[in-house]
């Protein structure tokens, strides 16, 4: 029988969005509304099995309602820019579902709902309907079965009208006149004040509707019936308001609704764009290549080429003879992790033939000549990911050296919003000869299989070809866009002291680790106790249910933010709920320290290299659209160090010879100095060439007053909106972190501007900029493409304007850091220092030192990294050492 599931668009992405925490993409597009509705299309789909779909949107503001009743919806916060922005994105996800969405100006999503579901009922189709709002009970029928979202959207309640009977007492009609006599404060119709759903149910149990409530006033007492009888007409209006309009002129061709599944190549393309990790490794996408298309060897145009397995004497002799005329080199390295991978073997390129030579023979006795060729830094070959191969090579004692380019790397440099940015993906873009996906040759997850050594070979060869086909293509782009600099003198040497620092690790004191891991645990236990204590009761602590229960029915608390049929206990709620009772507080604590133990302690102690004692961290160099790095295996950038428990953590790192010591040094506000420098603005430089505490400056200068009257909250204010404004915050972020209304946001804001005008005119030049690039760049010339800055969408154009204001200053920061790095190594390395880069966090630098350079270290790192980049404002680092990571803070 055919089944059609239609969904409330804006109500599904509204509770998504208010659910899940505020998620983005390294983009920084927000993606957590986008995130929530399509891990409910994918469950509808496979628990509905659904043979036709429509989402439904409102198509404006304004609906023949408006005409009837001007203030309907007049209470209704503006939508959160962070929400708006990803209504392009869920409509883009449809079109990849291959799901129908639908809207018509004038009316609102349930009248198209209320159309289609009349319809339905005439033509006996089975239909769900995925709603938040209750009103959409009154569709209700033999046919149509409406599916309230609950616990955010992870869960749907199933009614018909059997159901509606069971819970409410009435007919699916008769929630119109439930409407009509509460109210409804979110969809400002007013009803009849004073009456909620108890009282409401009990006057339609007694009387059946409206109107025979407001016949029937004279038989009620006290205040009801003068309630009633004063506001009979707010009742019938209401009523009339919340009734959906079931006539919309839309025609009833089932076939446009049919649905036959989703588009695997495009529904994969926006998951990476979106950068859906999970759902990513979850589906099954086969067929599908990196670049929404079949890549599938047979169908992609090939160059002519020959393999030459080179396994035995005569084959690496053959290479041997070769090697003054090898044009690229590929390196295959299996798996995200290069300290863990395994190599499966290096292709070399020459002239139309790639020669082939798997691993252990090129770790053997007869590849020694070949492996003096790869550590010889007078040679110039282009590789792919030189980073990540050098890792995984010298991990097996072979070295890598002399990389004229990495392919990669100057990918990413050209475009780092490409999400396409593997081989076959990058010769894809630049129209080179196909390659197949490593999903299509090795296959994905469990179906993971080294093919044979003909079909390797053959694999590994091609995209040995392909790095040398890419790499005049790359050189011309490069040169076109003044990037040469940017990747010959930053990115590429960066890569190799990414390489160097993560080989060296850096040391964990495993027994401190498990030690602080049982005093968490100690801790936890004795909380839980003093939860139960002043709860009253014992009960599940991480039960959203249970604790609700506790916070809401058994101690009364008021409730922040409730869903269909529950209550929320986020961080969000919690916080807010603090003051109001100590055991909010605890509850808090509790989490910090659960994730602590889990994440952190748990999470590093299986990070630990046993013949090594060290945890061998992998930046990332070509994940973030700004250029910041990314840490991973284990991400040593996430460390929370807000709270003196997570900083202790920072205790177990410690340096790995004796007697040395940690040594740290950390960027002071590098991103609001750029921006004092981008901007030109007269009373940023001003405090920065001073030397004053900015965020002291930025309080005196918005509400007006000396130094001294700046108290704690003026100063975190206006901290708060510092670095807000650095990342285009909105009046609804700035709200959520200082918790104010979005009104004391949007004024709080408005009063910035106003004072550091320079920042102001900056935000209106480079928009324009971007306007007529096309782009932005940082003082380095990275790069970020803009594509949405002129739509005609106004939420995808507004993201593109903050991305436009907020890329110069963090990429600028983050080349500023890199630049330090890469220029540090250099000085350390001529004076023949002993001391070693480990880490890069953010903006800290953090170093293993010995006593007799402890001295020496302090004065050339401080030196270095002040100087990187000449800005009209000094560039300021604080510098401290400790026995510990956690003493040199």
């Amino acid at each position: 029988m055919p089944k059609l599931i239609i969904i409330d668009g804006n109500s599904v992405a509204n509770r998504a969005f208010y659910a899940l925490p505020l998620l983005s993409n390294t983009q920084g597009l927000h993606t957590n509304a986008a995130y929530g509705f399509t891990t409910m299309l994918l469950k509808l789909i496979e628990e509905q099995q659904p043979t036709h779909f429509l989402v439904a949107f409102d198509a404006g503001k304004i609906t023949f309602r408006h005409k009837e009743y001007t203030e309907y919806k007049g209470g209704r916060a503006k939508t959160p820019p962070e929400l708006s922005e990803q209504f392009p994105l869920i409509k883009e996800l449809l079109t990849a579902f291959q799901i129908s969405q639908y809207e018509l100006a004038g009316y609102e999503a349930d009248d198209i709902i209320g159309t289609l579901t009349r319809l339905a009922d005439e033509t006996k189709m089975e239909v769900v309907v995925v709603t938040g709002d209750k009103d959409m009970l009154q569709l209700a029928s033999d046919q149509v079965t409406i599916a309230l979202t609950r616990k955010g959207i992870s869960e749907v309640e199933l009614y018909d009208p059997a159901q509606i009977q069971e819970k409410y007492g009435l007919t699916p009609l008769q929630i119109i006149d439930l409407k009509g006599l509460m109210g409804d404060s979110s969809d400002n119709i007013p009803g009849i004040p004073g009456v909620g759903e108890k009282t409401a149910l009990k006057l339609l149990h007694e009387y059946s509707s409206v109107e025979q409530v407001i016949e029937h006033a004279g038989e009620l007492k006290g205040k009801m019936k003068e309630k009633v009888e004063q506001h009979a007409q707010d009742a019938i209006m209401s009523k009339q308001l919340a009734t959906i309009y079931r006539e919309v002129p839309m025609e009833g061709e089932w076939d446009k609704l049919a649905y036959s599944g989703y588009d695997p190549s495009a529904l994969q393309g926006m998951f990476r764009k979106l950068e859906f990790k999970s759902l990513l490794e979850k589906m099954d996408f086969s067929g599908a290549g990196d670049n929404g298309a079949d890549s599938s060897e047979a169908e992609a145009p090939q160059e002519a080429l020959q393999v030459v397995v080179c396994a035995d004497e005569a084959g690496i002799g053959a290479l041997v003879e070769r090697l003054d005329s090898i044009q690229a080199v590929h390196i295959e390295v299996v798996g995200e992790n290069p300290h863990v991978s395994e190599v499966l073997g290096a292709a070399f390129y020459s002239d139309g033939t790639s020669y082939y030579v798997p691993f252990d023979v090129l770790t053997g006795e007869l590849a020694g000549r070949v492996c003096d060729w790869l550590a010889d830094a007078d040679k110039a070959v282009p590789v792919y990911d030189m980073h990540k191969i050098k890792v995984a090579l010298e991990w097996n004692g072979v070295a890598l050296e002399g990389v004229s380019l990495d392919v990669l790397l100057a990918g990413y440099l050209l475009d780092p919003t490409e999400s396409a940015l593997t081989l076959d993906g990058l010769a894809s873009k630049y129209g080179l000869p196909g390659l197949p996906s490593d999903e299509a040759v090795f296959g994905k997850g469990a179906k993971f299989q080294v093919p044979p050594l003909d079909a390797l070979s053959e694999y590994i060869g091609r995209k040995a070809a392909a790095i040398h086909r890419l790499t005049p293509v790359l050189h011309e782009a490069l040169e076109k866009n003044g990037m040469h600099k940017l990747i010959f003198d930053l990115e590429m040497p960066l890569a190799i002291v990414l390489a160097r620092m993560e080989r060296q690790g850096i040391s964990v004191n495993v027994e401190d680790l498990k030690q602080y891991g049982q005093e968490l645990s100690a801790q936890l236990e004795q909380i839980v106790s003093h939860i139960y204590e002043l709860a009253g009761s014992e009960f599940n602590i991480n039960s959203p249910k249970q604790l609700g229960d506790i916070l809401f029915d058994k101690l009364g608390l008021p409730v922040i933010k409730k869903t269909k049929t529950g209550y929320s206990t986020d961080a969000e709620v919690l916080e807010k709920l603090e003051p109001y009772h100590p055991v909010v507080g605890e509850i808090l604590h509790y989490r910090t320290l659960a994730k602590l133990q889990s994440t952190y302690v748990e999470g590093l102690l299986k990070e630990v290299r046993p013949e090594t004692g060290k945890v061998h961290t992998y930046f990332r160099q070509t994940i973030a659209a700004t250029g910041r790095l990314s840490s991973q295996f284990p991400n040593l950038q996430n460390i929370p160090i807000r709270l003196e428990e997570g900083r202790k953590i920072r205790k177990v790192f410690v340096p790995s010879e004796p007697g040395w010591s940690i040594l740290t040094a950390d960027y002071s506000q590098i991103e609001l100095r750029v921006l004092a420098h981008i901007s030109q603005d007269e009373r940023l430089k001003e405090a920065f060439v001073n030397d004053m505490d900015i965020h002291t400056k930025t309080a005196m200068d918005v509400f007006g007053v000396t130094a001294d009257q700046v108290d704690a909250n003026m100063r975190r204010q206006a901290k708060a909106v510092n670095f807000g404004i650095v990342y285009g915050i909105s009046d609804y972020g700035l709200s959520q972190n200082l918790n104010i209304t979005r009104k004391e946001a949007a004024h709080f804001i408005e009063q910035y501007f106003a004072v550091f005008q320079g920042v102001r005119q900056y935000m209106d030049d480079i928009v324009k900029e971007a306007r007529q690039n096309g782009y932005v760049t940082t003082l380095l010339q990275r790069r970020r493409y803009l594509p949405e800055i002129t739509a005609s969408n106004f939420n995808l154009r507004s993201f593109a304007e903050r991305t436009a204001m907020n890329t110069p200053i963090q990429g600028t920061a983050a080349d500023i850091i890199k630049l330090a790095m890469v220029k540090l190594a250099a000085r350390m390395s001529e004076e023949k220092l002993e001391s070693r880069m480990l880490l890069q966090v953010h903006d800290e630098l953090v170093f293993e030192v010995p006593p007799h350079e402890m001295e020496t270290m302090r004065r050339i790192v401080s030196e270095v990294m002040e100087s990187a980049l000449a800005l009209d404002v000094p560039l300021k680092v604080d510098v401290d050492d400790g026995l510990n990571w956690y003493e040199a803070k």
